[in-house]
This record gives structure tokens, sequence and C-alpha cells, in this order.
């Protein structure tokens, strides 16, 4: 099988080429491309490969743009560290994907289902849609939360929010004036609710509003640490592999 990998992180293409090696010998990588630019022009060379795996955010943008530039009848799977929303566009739209870190039997079952299943909606129509959805367009986010104070319920305006956080199992958000609530509610179901223009999964255990991020600190080895307002009782650490994700949704808005 001959594959291709667009993604700009050279940890993680190395990491899914070492498994991809480990799952089927057969599989044959026959190029790693880390742009929008480069993958452009490697799909009008018309290069035979059968399978694509390709990041969502590449260095130069969102690699659904390279579907409005070129045709690509070839399926692809998503590598991907991004909001849960585009997840459900994948399922709805029959593309698989994958959420990192890479899970290696997570990544075998995909190939499974690339090989039992062919594509029957053109793929450029399936990109199109999910591009909608990855800018917003049809998607309508959480605007409130009814939240207890004492024995009270009260509306708690997501704009109030500056961050949200899981504490020994307990989700909880924090207002920019620094009052804590409890959300009955996973941190995974949270990051589907919160515009993703406004919030960013840090981590685990954080998903940060925009407005509360004061800087950026370099960290060692490639990583980050975010400092925001109001100040939480544990540092921030942005990994590696997300670190650029992350520049990038700054510079984005």
């Amino acid at each position: 099988m001959k594959v291709l990998i667009i993604e700009d992180e050279q940890a993680a293409a190395e990491n899914l080429s070492y498994f991809l090696k480990s799952i089927d010998t057969s599989i044959e990588i026959v190029k790693v491309i880390d742009t929008i630019k480069e993958a452009v022009a490697f799909f009008k060379e018309e290069i035979v490969i059968e399978l694509v795996f390709m990041d969502i955010h590449l260095a130069d943008g969102i690699s659904f743009e390279i579907f409005e530039q070129v045709q690509v009848q070839t399926p692809v799977i998503f590598t991907t560290a991004y909001d849960q929303y585009a997840i459900k566009a994948f399922k709805v739209n029959s593309v698989d994907y994958l959420l990192k870190p890479i899970d290696e039997d997570e990544l075998k079952q995909a190939i499974d289902k690339y090989k039992g299943t062919q594509q029957e909606e053109p793929v450029a129509v399936q990109f199109q849609e999910m591009l909608k959805l990855l800018k917003g367009e049809q998607k309508n986010y959480k605007n409130a939360y009814l939240v207890q104070q004492r024995d009270t319920l009260i509306p708690l305006q997501v704009s109030e929010i500056a961050y949200a956080t899981i504490d020994s199992g307990i989700v909880k958000v924090v207002t920019k004036a620094n009052k804590s609530y409890i959300l009955d509610k996973k941190l995974e179901e949270l990051e589907s609710e919160l515009n993703p223009a406004h919030f960013f999964r840090a981590n685990r255990q954080f998903i940060i509003g925009r407005e509360a991020i004061e800087n950026l600190q370099l960290y060692f080895n490639g990583k980050l640490i975010l400092n925001i307002n109001p100040k939480p009782k544990e540092q921030i650490v942005i990994s590696k592999a997300k670190a650029p994700q992350l520049k990038s949704w700054m510079n984005d808005f």
C-alpha cells in the first residue's frame, strides 16, 4: 500500500511512520509533506498513492484548503488534536480520523476500515463541508451555563469564563473575576460546546479562553508555558506537538 503523510511535526510524522510499518510491512511511505503548498504541488503531479494521512493544522494553514486548489480522489485519514465538533463531522461524512497522540490499536482499526470500505461521496465535497464546520459556519455554541451559587442557580455567560479545568474528576469553570463554579459535564463535552475561536484545549486538564491569555513562555524540549489571568493553581504546560497549534490559533483571530 502506497501512503502519503501530510504532517508538519517531525516527531509526529516519525511516530506515525513507525506504527504504520509495524502494522503492515507492505506499507510504503511515498513521501512526508509538511505544508499546504507542497501538498498541492504533489497532487498536481498525479503520483499514484492509495491512502493519505493528513494533519488538520499545518504550518501554512488548515489542510482542507488543499482541496480548494486541487482535485484529490485518494481516501484520507485525518490525524488531529482539534476540536470535538470537527471529529463529529468526520463521522457524519464517513471519513476516518485519529485523535493525537495516535494510538497504535486505533491506527490499525482505521486502516482496517479503509480496506473494508470505499468512498461513495466525492472526497472534495466532504472536505468542503468539513471546512465550513471548522470555520464555525454550521455550529451553534453555548452562550451561557446554569451554575449553582450556594442554594441558588444563576446563569453564567460564556463570555465571563476565563478557563475550565478538571480537578479530581470534577470540571470547574473559573471566571475573569476569579470565581469558580462546578459544571456537571466532562471536559470533552464542554470543549465541544465552546466556540473554538474563543477557547483552546491546552491539554488534558485545561480549556483556555483567549482573553485570559497573558503570554507564552518558552519551556524545555519545545514545550511552552501558558500564563493566564486569573492564575490557576498549577502550571499550564503545552506539549511540543500542540505548541504550533496554539501559536497558529493565537495568530488566526
